[in-house]
């Protein structure tokens, strides 16, 4: 087993930046403010197959929307720290929230104020799009920019070095029969 296998094999917990990670960096202004992001939905369905396999999720941005809690939400992720400025004391608050240690995190971002963090946790990534510091500083780089399916590789990663991506499979064909079996109950 790589070393690379060995820190995926260890993760129980994976936490997220959003912006050029979970989007493609991209925002979108009204006379309001922020009116949308971009996500793609591969990413958010590695999310869920993570929940589905008992693996939780996080979020650590600097930036606060309204989109990215909303769509977390949805995807029934939880723990979400938003306007997290000092990203190092938003990790010890999720860390402490999910009662994980920094070895057991898998950590993805792309610009330097995710630096800190990626520097502490068990196994971190990027997407391929991420700043230079970030791509020389990470155990792993997705060759997926972000908002393109980084996620979701990443999380494909994770459960093919746990030998669990035909659990996931398996789990998500039962989830998706018992969907189809409530919805013909409903129908007329």
């Amino acid at each position: 087993m790589t070393e690379l296998q060995e820190r995926a094999r260890q993760v129980a917990l994976l936490v997220l930046d959003v912006d050029g990670v979970l989007t493609d960096g991209s925002l979108y202004y009204g006379p309001d403010g922020e009116v949308m992001k971009r996500f793609d939905v591969k990413d958010g369905h590695g999310l869920v197959i993570l929940r589905h396999l008992g693996i939780p999720s996080a979020i650590l941005t600097a930036r606060s929307s309204k989109i990215v809690e909303t769509r977390m939400r949805e995807l029934g992720v939880p723990h979400i720290v938003q306007g997290a400025k000092d990203k190092e004391a938003g990790l010890e608050r999720i860390l402490a929230a999910a009662r994980v240690t920094e070895e057991q995190v898998a950590y993805i971002g792309d610009d330097v104020n995710d630096l800190p963090v990626l520097t502490k946790v068990g196994f971190s990534a990027c997407p391929a799009d991420a700043r230079p510091e970030v791509l020389a500083a990470v155990d792993y780089v997705c060759k997926a920019p972000g908002g393109h399916g980084a996620v979701r590789e990443l999380v494909e990663l994770i459960l093919h070095a746990q030998g669990r991506w035909a659990e996931a499979l398996l789990i998500h064909a039962r989830h998706a029969a018992d969907t189809a079996a409530a919805a013909d109950r409903k129908a007329p």
